[in-house]
């Protein structure tokens, strides 16, 4: 079977749940939608993981959200999946002169800046965040934010001066505990701890942004190795006869120890 048939088949597969199963009738954009992100962060969390059989089997997930999506749109006769495919072939060789053109690109941070040139003039973007979905998580948001200002030079030229921004925003922070205080647990915090929380937070995705590192993944992967230690560690704590949420915080910190050292 050819690449093209494959489709093919998946589009007639598509059309006809759209027709014969009651559930796939019922779906609207808005109702498809939130599975579209939820098949989105798998496939993400299938390439963070390095697992191959699964980023594929994912990758079908995502691709038959588009299908169905497209097919939503070709009924209120406003687009189709080919007209979604010229599109974004269309906009691909517009973006990359440098490949199908004579404009010289010959490092990645050349390309982005390319890259996001032609969009505003494409888009006649008004303003430098002119377009930027409200709705994107607050990691996701903050860094395309940051790449916008980075795209009108407003940006930090290395690693060290986000880092130092993060030092200063940490300062910050500490300052105004020292003047507040901390507030006992499932109270509201201090309006201006608040912020210098959101400052701390969003000069570490600056950094991250630096290094090249996406947020989103790297404190959902730590996030997930949180989980996994603490887990053995109550695994472990249970294995010697004790609870782990019964123990004094010191002996807790033993026994995630032992777990990072098991999990290594």
């Amino acid at each position: 079977m050819t690449l093209s048939d494959a489709l093919l088949e998946l589009q007639g597969l598509t059309e006809r749940l759209r027709r014969d199963c009651p559930w796939d009738r019922e779906q609207t954009v808005r109702t498809i939608v939130p599975h579209t992100l939820e098949e989105a962060y798998e496939v993400a969390d299938a390439a963070e993981q390095g697992d191959d059989a699964k980023l594929l089997d994912e990758l079908g997930d995502l691709l038959f959200q588009v299908y169905f999506l497209s097919l939503l749109l070709a009924e209120r006769g406003q687009g189709d999946l080919e007209r979604a495919a010229r599109g974004i072939h269309s906009k691909l060789v517009a973006r990359h002169p440098h490949v199908f053109g004579d404009v010289e690109a010959r490092t990645a941070g050349r390309v982005r800046e390319n890259w996001e040139r032609i969009k505003r003039e494409e888009e006649g973007r008004e303003g430098i965040f002119h377009d930027v979905p409200g709705n994107l998580p607050a990691l996701i948001y903050a860094r395309k934010i940051q790449r916008r200002a980075a795209a009108a030079g407003f940006e930090y030229p290395d690693t060290a001066g986000a880092l130092a921004d993060l030092e200063e925003e940490l300062g910050e922070l500490k300052e105004w505990l020292t003047r507040v205080g901390e507030r006992s647990a499932e109270t509201e915090p201090d309006r201006a701890v608040a912020g210098e929380v959101g400052d701390v937070l969003f000069a570490a995705v600056n950094v991250a942004r630096h290094l090249n590192v996406d947020p989103e993944l790297s404190l959902r992967t730590v996030s997930d190795r949180f989980v996994a230690r603490v887990e053995q560690a109550e695994r472990l704590a249970a294995g010697e006869g004790r609870r782990f949420d019964e123990l004094p915080l010191a002996q807790q910190d033993e026994y995630f120890d032992r777990a990072k050292e098991t999990l290594r």
